[in-house]
């Protein structure tokens, strides 16, 4: 029976959203229910979390294993990237990034703390650090690596120095994202600590 829900990813997908809303439902029974507002508060946070592991998982991969794998790929083997994993992976890549910012910025509304992490008072400086970073990525996602990588993968028509080119500057954008990932995090859970 489980063999059935893990050959199909949409079946596994569903065994896992049911596996977690049972552990929340044995939560509210067993803990102190504090109302549907905490529960909303919890659903922003964890798809907040879920499309950020999602975003930056893809950028861990396309710089940690595409990109230099590149290399190594035969030529006549390259297309299988260029036309089927790299187009599916960059869509989830720029969608996961729309809905972390999103989600981070409605949970960060709803929580009454938007203007002041917006601010950088002193109340909510280390999470809004995370959140200016976290806009600076999603917009070299958006508005370079983007752009620049619908001319490598052909789907601008382009000559051979702009593809060169756009790959030139979607990789440096992306090792510049890759850079910006570890401080935003940090400001993001620093902030639940003491100490920040």
């Amino acid at each position: 029976m489980l063999s059935f829900f893990l050959k199909d990813l949409r079946f596994s997908l569903i065994l896992g959203v049911f596996f977690g809303l049972t552990f929340v439902s044995f939560i509210i029974y067993f803990g102190e229910f504090q109302g549907f507002t905490a529960i909303w508060l919890w659903f922003l946070r964890l798809g907040h979390v879920v499309s950020g592991i999602v975003w930056l998982g893809l950028l861990y991969y396309f710089n940690f294993v595409q990109i230099p794998s590149m290399r190594e790929i035969p030529e006549d083997q390259k297309p299988a990237i260029n036309n089927y994993i790299a187009p599916l992976a960059l869509w989830w890549f720029r969608w996961s990034a729309v809905s972390t910012i999103l989600l981070g910025l409605l949970l960060a509304q709803q929580q009454g703390y938007l203007l002041e992490a917006f601010l950088l008072s002193n109340s909510h400086w280390a999470i809004g650090l995370g959140m200016y970073i976290g806009i600076i990525m999603f917009l070299n996602v958006w508005l370079i690596i983007w752009p620049n990588q619908k001319i490598v993968l052909g789907l601008i028509k382009s000559d051979n120095k702009a593809k060169q080119y756009a790959s030139q500057q979607a990789l440096l954008f992306s090792k510049i994202n890759t850079v910006l990932s570890i401080p935003m995090l940090v400001s993001m859970t620093v902030h639940q600590n003491l100490f920040a």
